[in-house]
């Protein structure tokens, strides 16, 4: 896919699904997984565009989200971080999609994730000042 743009990423699954459809595929039977790493390019420039516009991704197609950015190059990039201690920034990508509307997240580390995610969760729950509460329920699924 190259460098990608938030463009070219739109086009892309625009194509994708008008195949599917003509097919027979109804959206019902469908997971979008928008990849990252090397998939939308050399830089994290395009991943973090991804991570950045994942509710609206979501919004714009209707349809379930899944994202896996565990021990992605991209976060060893931005981080300068080695595989062996990439965790901590695969973590914070993790929560960020969640918070995003992620409906599953691919993990290496369920057991973390499924941890940060309670306490996020728990966070979320509590009464905010504007008197609204923050997030759903969400799934962690392993590798």
């Amino acid at each position: 896919m190259g460098q990608a743009t938030w463009s070219t990423i739109d086009k892309f699954f625009d194509e994708r699904l008008t195949a599917l459809e003509s097919v027979g595929i109804t959206r019902d039977r469908l997971i979008l997984d928008p990849g990252l790493g090397y998939f939308l390019g050399s830089t994290p420039e395009p991943s973090l565009t991804v991570l950045a516009n994942l509710r609206s991704l979501k919004t714009h197609y209707g349809l379930p989200i899944l994202i896996s950015p565990s021990r992605k190059s991209f976060l060893r990039t931005l981080t300068g971080t080695d595989l062996e201690r990439i965790g901590p920034a695969t973590l914070a990508a993790e929560l960020h999609a969640a918070s995003q509307g992620a409906d599953y997240i691919r993990t290496h580390d369920p057991a973390a994730l499924s941890d940060a995610l309670t306490v996020f969760q728990a966070i979320e729950n509590r009464p905010h000042s504007d008197g609204l509460s923050g997030a759903g329920p969400y799934c962690v699924t392993t590798t």
